[in-house]
């Protein structure tokens, strides 16, 4: 019921959007405006770990794009996803002069505290791709159209398994992310948005019954732990190339993608017979397992795209203009809805990698080698 609720309730909000990355409609600069120039200042950005490439990108991304703007960048990863590590740098961007904050949370709902002193200093916060809960302090958020990532994954699978026209039924399995961030309540209702009516009708069958967001979540986003999962699930329902076929492995991203992968490898499945799997971010261990037959699709998010809309969020702020946004309906952060910046995510598959990878420059072809 809650899934079916949620997906309304996003189907109704996408429906007063724009096109992702197409600002619609201004929002105040809000707390710290002022009059400040755009160049100049010093902007903290706290990226949650260097462990995820993802990461690494979106923080180099966001630099370079802040230093040609010409600011001073505060650039810190907290350790390996570490929320006390986090804390304290963003308490030092704050009692070191950062004019405003750009923040990816470990944990959504842990930097309540230390932001009241963000806010007390008048300091503005973006949020960014990742939705930091129960604060006030948030100012604006910028991220992809996460309900969308979930929309594309289920569609991709509808359309593979061809679900409207084939007999089926067909066996799923279905996997998420850690449930401390809250995309994966995005992720995880756009897809089931699609799934869960095959599910119902018998078309799809999710052997183990493990449906819920809770019994799919991995905590962490954990390779290891999404791997030990599919092991077990492996076992439990004799899934093999010559035993139970198993059809389609739902995946909300790439690290958790990988483990999956390592799993069905680890018990004989290969190309011929491995399952439709789903990954988001386009790391390169998953386009990798894309070219080799073992992944069957990733989002690409790509960051540059994003780093450049918060160096023009920053940018507005500075200069005390308004701050353009195209969603001021769907992010509630628990304190009330979070103007929001929402670009589109697209896919990649082994049809269109080249394009959408290569001759963009996100890659060199030596980087999928």
């Amino acid at each position: 019921m809650l899934k079916k609720l949620l997906a309304i309730l996003m189907a109704a909000a996408m429906l007063t959007l724009g096109p992702g990355c197409t600002a619609n409609s201004p929002a105040s600069a809000g707390q710290g405006g002022g009059s400040q120039a755009a160049a100049g200042g010093k902007i903290g950005v706290s990226m949650p770990t260097q462990s995820l490439q993802r990461w690494n990108q979106d923080g180099s991304n966001m630099k370079a794009q802040l230093e040609a703007a010409g600011y001073t960048v505060d650039l810190q990863y907290a350790g390996d996803n570490d929320i006390p590590t986090q804390v304290s740098q963003i308490e030092n961007m704050i009692s070191g002069g950062c004019s405003v904050l750009v923040i990816a949370a470990i944990n959504g709902s842990s930097l309540t505290e230390v932001l009241k002193t963000a806010k007390d200093k008048s300091i503005p916060v973006i949020a960014y791709d990742r939705l930091i809960l129960n604060s006030d302090a948030v100012t604006y958020y910028a991220t992809f159209d996460n309900y969308k990532v979930g929309t594309i994954q289920g569609e991709f699978i509808r359309d593979r398994l061809n679900l409207e026209n084939a007999p089926g039924p067909f066996n799923i399995e279905l996997f998420t992310g850690s449930p401390d961030d809250n995309n994966v309540n995005f992720f995880f209702g756009g897809a089931m948005s699609v799934l869960q009516p095959y599910i119902d009708s018998g078309k799809l069958v999710v052997l183990s019954g493990q449906t819920t967001l809770a019994q799919c979540a991995t905590q962490n986003w954990s390779t290891e732990e999404s791997q030990k999962r599919m092991e077990n699930l492996i076992a439990a329902n004799n899934y093999g190339p010559s035993n139970v076929k198993l059809d389609a492995v739902l995946s909300s991203n790439d690290s958790v993608a990988n483990g999956i992968t390592n799993a069905l490898l680890g018990a004989g499945f290969s190309k011929d017979n491995f399952p439709l799997l789903t990954g988001q971010d386009c790391d390169k261990p998953s386009v990798k397992n894309m070219l080799a037959g073992v992944q069957s699709m990733s989002i690409f998010k790509d960051t540059r795209t994003l780093a450049s809309k918060v160096v023009e969020m920053v940018n507005a702020i500075m200069r005390g203009d308004p701050v353009s946004v195209n969603d001021t309906e769907t992010y509630d952060n628990g304190t009330g809805v979070i103007p929001s910046f929402l670009c589109d995510p697209v896919f990649a598959t082994v049809e269109n990698y080249k394009e959408l990878l290569i001759d963009s420059g996100y890659y060199t072809e030596a980087d999928l080698s």
